[in-house]
């Protein structure tokens, strides 16, 4: 992908890339909706690739995560775009990077990346994104402490969305306590927030512009350290997948289907 002359493969935030992941139901789409709104208000060009789980058994996905930015259809700069994850690890679709890749080339101010939302399995968007802002809800203080070490890894920002729910400013102490404990360089900043009212929104926007800010002077071994992970990253994918292409066209899969063989002792 050099090709393409991708800036972000030389400096932080040209584009600024930001990975919004968390749990299911905790209002990414939303989320997103109005961070798309906050950013064309400063009159930047704005991507938007939406991940969305895919079946197992047929690979297909609804990619509905559209149908709540369709505000922003008819903007020339703003440009949305759906994938499926086709069953990819990690909360992304295998074609997420490249994808950024080329929206960055044509010259982008902004890429937001939205997960399919699988809590702390999610560590693909390090390799992608410049920011990572996880998006909880009140209710997710029942499994925070299962996912909080996973979570304080990603995480750049944590907001708190759904901010009028019972709990909210419970689960935002909690996190304030872990990421004051954590021993990272950067402390992720808490928010609560209104995503349907756009109440803390933008003081959300403020953390992750800060945070790239910090990409760009203290912080730019830390960004240097994920873009050699995430090329990493791809590599692996991209022979894993190969690996997997070449499986499936094996002679043995026919006698693991009947059975007459265990798949250890094939592969």
């Amino acid at each position: 992908m050099r090709s393409l002359n991708a800036r972000r493969w030389a400096n932080p935030g040209a584009p600024h890339v930001v990975g919004l992941t968390g749990p299911p139901g905790a209002g990414k789409s939303t989320f997103t909706d109005q961070l798309v709104r906050l950013a064309r208000a400063r009159g930047e060009r704005v991507a938007v690739v939406a991940v969305d789980p895919s079946s197992p058994r047929t690979g297909g996905a609804i990619l509905g995560d559209r149908i709540r930015m369709e505000d922003h259809a008819e903007d020339p700069k703003v440009y949305l775009r759906s994938l499926s994850a086709r069953g990819a690890a990690g909360g992304l679709s295998r074609a997420t990077a490249q994808i950024v890749d080329v929206l960055d080339a044509v010259g982008f101010d902004r890429v937001l990346v939205e997960t399919v939302g699988v809590g702390q399995g999610e560590l693909a968007i390090l390799g992608v994104a410049d920011t990572v802002l996880v998006v909880l809800t009140p209710e997710s203080g029942d499994t925070v402490q299962t996912m909080k070490a996973g979570l304080l890894e990603i995480a750049d920002v944590f907001c708190v969305n759904k901010a009028d729910r019972p709990g909210a400013d419970a689960l935002a102490r909690d996190l304030e306590l872990s990421v004051h404990l954590d021993d990272r360089a950067w402390t992720a900043p808490v928010h609560t927030s209104s995503a349907l009212s756009g109440a803390g929104v933008p003081a959300v926007l403020a953390s992750v512009e800060a945070h790239r800010a910090w990409l760009s002077g203290a912080g730019r071994r830390e960004w240097e350290d994920r873009r050699a992970e995430g090329r990493v990253s791809a590599f692996l994918e991209l022979r894993a997948e190969a690996a997997r292409r070449e499986a499936l066209t094996a002679s043995c899969i026919a006698d693991l289907r009947a059975g007459r063989v265990r798949p250890e002792d094939v592969a």
